[in-house]
């Protein structure tokens, strides 16, 4: 039996913000101020001079005291190439070869995320189905783990070479930004099956602070005698999402 899984496809979103503009209502009783984003921001810069730029917003600027200072205002951001937001991945292809019943089997990636001049940032992680054989149909079920209670959402221990299916895991490698759900050894997931509507999963979240992140992914599969041979396959999709 091979066991391919296809190509990991990459989705990068970045959020885009429109123009808003802040609005006041009020009568004799109340007023209700509407919050707004910055329309423009940014750094300007002449022979003559150097300005820092921020356009609609309500309280921008330096805000300091005895014990705090407060910078407000997108233009205290400064995003150059360098360090911008990116995610990258080190291997597309994930490759079991042939499977042995009872020996599970195991792969790996990594995950790097650059988190640049962002907030924060989440990655999400799900499969398009289980493992499956395109012209049997049939499937590598996704592991319930020794004690049956592996979900998308929940993790328990994967010891057993008699425990079947298909799983991952997350390690740090750089930083602490693998989710809690792997921080016990042994530990998998199922990842979110998109085929029945699962809601991908996050798998791993951070702050900014403009230092590069990087985590394994590994990825775990056990076959049964009854399984029937063939090649087998999926695709696994890994969202990263800035948070500005």
């Amino acid at each position: 039996m091979k066991l391919i899984i296809a190509l990991l496809s990459l989705i990068f979103i970045i959020l885009s913000s429109k123009q808003a503009l802040a609005l006041t209502m009020s009568n004799s009783n109340w007023t209700i101020q509407f919050g707004n984003f910055n329309s423009g921001a940014g750094k300007t810069t002449n022979l003559n001079y150097k300005m820092g730029v921020t356009i609609g917003q309500t309280a921008a600027g330096m805000f300091s005291g005895t014990n705090y200072k407060t910078r407000s205002g997108f233009q205290y951001i400064n995003v150059t190439s360098a360090s911008s937001f990116s995610i990258s991945i080190s291997e597309l292809l994930i490759d079991f070869g042939s499977l042995s019943p009872g020996n599970p089997s195991k792969r790996t990636n990594t995950i790097r995320i650059s988190n640049g001049p962002v907030s924060g940032y989440t990655v999400t992680a799900s499969e398009s189905s289980q493992l499956r054989e395109l012209r049997t149909g049939d499937v590598i079920a996704d592991t319930t783990c020794d004690d049956g209670s592996c979900t998308e959402a929940i993790s328990s221990s994967w010891d057993s070479p008699l425990t079947y299916g298909f799983g991952y895991r997350c390690d740090n490698i750089t930083g602490t930004d693998c989710t809690s759900d792997f921080t016990t050894d042994n530990y998998y997931k199922q990842f979110a099956n998109s085929s029945i509507q699962e809601s991908p999963q996050k798998i791993m979240s951070g702050i900014g602070d403009s230092l590069e992140k990087e985590v394994k992914i590994t990825y775990k599969v056990n076959i049964s005698n009854s399984q029937v041979a063939g090649q087998y396959s999926n695709f696994i999709s890994f969202i990263a999402t800035p948070v500005f």
